[in-house]
């Protein structure tokens, strides 16, 4: 089929689908929501079969979903209908909570229902659950839906109006979670912030000056006075509650053109008398072994990686090479791997191209340490999303294993032409080929895992269960104790001094940070430029051609789309 997605942005679960779709045969093109007369132009060039929706903030016009079967995508179960379905649910705590495809019509939310998925809820920020359980369950319903069309399935007729299941919910505003630090307990005042998470925040002050909340955890064995902030860690402030406390990792003021930055930095000067309390609860990189088996995690929020964590992830790294393992497995957090340098801490730094060069030069630092260490076998585990020079990064490791569920995003140039470094012109060759790398890093379209591993960028990929620690390690143990372990180990080590003498590390470092250095110091501003629209969100004027490709060929060239079904 030919289908249209029609996006407010190119998000994950758009994304997601992008590559789903395209991995089933249909030509698949993007088109931005960013006017009416811009929508119905993308029809008239597309010539679409199917409109599919996955994230809109205005409705479809009436002549389009008119002319072509559309599909909405909806963040909640059959009958929920508003603007803010997940935050409700995340406010109130619900048990359980779903994802809808459903047909536009003449009113908002409530076409008839092509499929849905349901999923148990669990205590996490709105952007993580949108990012994992939506996206997944989004994935499952858009495909069954697609399958039925596809078939000639008559469309299902819509709900009735008496439909006990039909709950019509208006915005979440900030009076419907404000809270009471004098009364709240921590439960109460995470699932506040998480039902704000990603956007908009939570709206509070810290230190007498109001910001918006992001990136809440409990905290344990930590308690004071409500509302006091009573300890500081890994750039995160610990604030009592009634019963406890929580930690919060990140904050923005609300001053024109602020940045959602680590708490404890944006008040550095009140951190600075806090006492610091590591290991309760808030621990962005972390290490535990398991036998002959080590794990090192890292859970930056958004995937970030600034030069301070970078650093700090470098040092815990060499801290696990010092212990006698077999096996080291580099876990990053549930919706990212990693997405490469710290942008938003590199816009707020006083020169933004000193602090992108030493960023850069951080992660590189980490990534070469990860292809030195030739003494036992490193495995990447992509459990979340990974782009730029996460994904670079994770190919630094003897094996990448990846969810079935995650988006790679392989190149770097959406960021105003960004080179990129992590030695990915020594590591994406070595496992892709010389012509495929090339083109991995040119096309900036999303990559799914089946490509991934075809492309030799992934060596195995995990579903379900397999994706739990438990499962991990037990997978780990089984390479740390094969026979063959000492023989392979023989073969890195061989192969990283041929690669050596052959050309240096240090060679493909100084010649990637060449073109680094004129992306940040040259006379072309397109880096800074794309970077401050993307940690500003300045809206997009126009579709990147990478992903509207039905702008960017002839229509004389387009067959005739299919009539569309009454």
């Amino acid at each position: 089929m030919r289908i249209l997605l029609l996006s407010h942005s190119f998000n994950s679960l758009t994304q997601r689908l992008h590559v789903e779709l395209s991995e089933r045969g249909h030509g698949v093109s993007v088109e931005l929501d960013i006017h009416a007369d811009v929508t119905r132009e993308s029809v008239t060039l597309h010539r679409p079969d199917l409109v599919i929706a996955p994230f809109l903030k205005r409705a479809i016009p009436d002549d389009v979903w008119r002319s072509v079967r559309c599909l909405i995508v909806h963040p909640g179960p059959p009958g929920d209908r508003g603007p803010a379905a997940l935050d409700w649910a995340i406010l109130e705590g619900a048990a359980e909570w779903g994802v809808t495809v459903l047909q536009a019509d003449g009113e908002f939310d409530a076409g008839p229902v092509w499929a849905f998925r349901t999923f148990p809820m669990r205590r996490a920020a709105k952007s993580s659950i949108y990012r994992n359980e939506v996206t997944s369950g989004a994935v499952e319903a858009v495909l069954e839906a697609v399958a039925a069309i596809e078939a000639g399935r008559a469309a299902p007729l819509p709900m009735r109006a008496d439909d006990p299941r039909i709950r019509v919910r208006g915005p979440c505003r900030q009076a419907d979670r404000t809270i009471d630090w004098q009364h709240d307990t921590t439960a109460t005042v995470l699932r506040k912030i998480d039902s704000a998470d990603g956007m908009p925040g939570l709206l509070d002050s810290l230190f007498f000056q109001d910001v918006r909340l992001f990136d809440a955890h409990e905290a344990h064995d930590i308690s004071g006075v409500p509302g006091t902030v009573v300890a500081q860690c890994d750039g995160a402030l610990a604030r009592a509650t009634v019963d406890g406390a929580v930690w919060i990792g990140h904050v923005r003021r609300l001053a024109p053109k602020s940045l959602k930055l680590p708490a404890a930095k944006i008040f550095a000067a009140e951190a600075a008398h806090l006492p610091h309390r590591p290991g309760c609860g808030y621990a962005p990189i972390e290490y535990r072994e398991h036998g002959e088996v080590g794990k090192l995690s890292f859970s930056f929020y958004n995937g970030a990686m600034s030069s301070g964590d970078c650093e700090a992830l470098l040092d815990a790294y060499r801290a696990a090479l010092a212990r006698p393992t077999k096996v080291l497995l580099l876990t990053g957090g549930p919706d990212y791997w990693s997405n490469g340098i710290h942008l938003a801490e590199i816009e707020a730094a006083g020169s933004a191209a000193d602090e992108s060069w030493r960023n850069i030069n951080a992660i590189d630092d980490f990534a070469r340490a990860i292809i030195e260490t030739t003494d036992r076998l490193v495995v990447s585990v992509i459990r979340g999303n990974a782009g730029a020079g996460g994904v670079f990064l994770s190919l630094a490791a003897d094996e990448v294993w990846a969810s079935d569920q995650i988006v790679l995003n392989p190149h770097y140039k959406d960021m105003g032409n960004l080179y990129g470094s992590e030695y990915w012109t020594y590591l994406l060759p070595r496992r892709a080929g010389l012509a495929n790398a090339s083109r991995i890093t040119q096309c900036r379209l999303p990559m799914g895992v089946e490509e991934a591993q075809r492309l030799g960028i992934v060596d195995r990929i995990l579903s379900g269960v397999e994706l739990a620690d438990a499962s991990l390690i037990e997978r780990a143990a089984a390479m740390a104790s094969d026979t063959g372990l000492a023989a392979r180990l023989a073969d890195k080590q061989e192969r990283r001094s041929a690669d050596e003498a052959a050309k240096p590390l240090q060679a493909y470092r100084d010649e990637e940070l060449r073109q680094m250095k004129q992306n940040f110091y040259g006379f072309d501003p397109s880096y800074h430029v794309a970077r401050y629209n993307f940690i500003h969100k300045v809206p997009k004027s126009r579709t990147p051609l990478t992903i509207a490709n039905h702008r960017s060929r002839r229509v004389s060239e387009r067959p005739v789309a299919k009539a569309v079904p009454s």
